[in-house]
């Protein structure tokens, strides 16, 4: 991609977020990228054409060149992040970030999968009904990353503050794992990852509409699948359900002990 529209002083922030990644290492540097996000999001309208032009030129750099621990991956998570927040607030890229971060929900680095999450919050926030309706495709004829990105980005209280936006959430764990139950291919390892989100992501959802999701859990204890029993029960471990729903979270547990029998 050219840059003409980018201005070149550009390239020292660039170079700035590289050196300031804490990579390789345990944690990149999240504060500078959510400094990074509140820049995009500050920015002028004028200068959106080539602020998107620069972000998804950050995002593009592949995992052939870029490993998940390079200190340049910060700067594709950036990229990513940044598009996400600069869609939240334009009219006209919505749909161009959308398939943009689908591309990257299936990208074999895992800091790149959660830069697509977070950067599909804003979306949900700012543009939830066009953001939840993309979403859904995600889940009916997306992979298992597809999946897996669209449950963490709903796992986030922020995001789930409006009661329509948290049903709907619920609406679509249940279609993943309705696609879950019928799985025929749970070897593979984009599967173990999307069982392994949704053992906490559920939780965040429950925890906002109890009533309906302690209904679901309820209902996907009967089937007794290994797999689907695996999720119920890392959820009901989470402080967010077994704190404040006690007595629902023992009801499910004496549940889950009698189908064990």
């Amino acid at each position: 991609m050219g840059q003409s529209h980018v201005p070149q002083r550009f390239e020292a922030l660039r170079q700035y977020i590289v050196a300031h990644s804490n990579l390789p290492g345990p944690r990149g540097n999240l504060e500078l990228a959510a400094a990074w996000a509140d820049v995009v999001g500050a920015w002028p309208k004028e200068a959106e054409e080539w602020l998107w032009e620069l972000l998804t030129e950050m995002a593009s750099l592949p995992a052939s060149q870029v490993t998940v621990n390079d200190p340049h991956v910060l700067l594709a998570f950036c990229g990513v992040l940044g598009i996400g927040v600069l869609a939240a607030a334009s009219d006209m890229r919505s749909d161009e970030a959308l398939a943009t971060l689908r591309g990257f929900a299936r990208d074999s680095r895992w800091r790149m999968r959660e830069a697509v999450a977070m950067a599909l919050q804003p979306m949900l926030v700012e543009r939830s009904e066009r953001t939840l309706s993309e979403l859904q495709r995600w889940v009916s004829d997306g992979d298992w990353l597809e999946m897996r990105a669209a449950a963490a980005a709903l796992a986030e209280p922020t995001v789930l503050q409006r009661e329509r936006v948290a049903m709907a959430a619920l609406h679509l764990h249940e279609s993943i794992l309705s696609a879950v139950l019928s799985a025929t291919d749970r070897r593979v390892e984009s599967f173990r990852i999307l069982r392994k989100g949704l053992g906490y992501t559920l939780s965040v959802v429950v925890s906002r509409v109890p009533d309906e999701g302690f209904q679901l859990l309820a209902r996907l204890v009967p089937a007794g699948d290994a797999d689907i029993l695996w999720i119920v029960r890392q959820n009901l471990k989470k402080k967010r359900l077994a704190g404040r729903f006690h007595e629902r979270v023992e009801a499910l547990q004496a549940l889950l002990l009698k189908h064990d029998e």
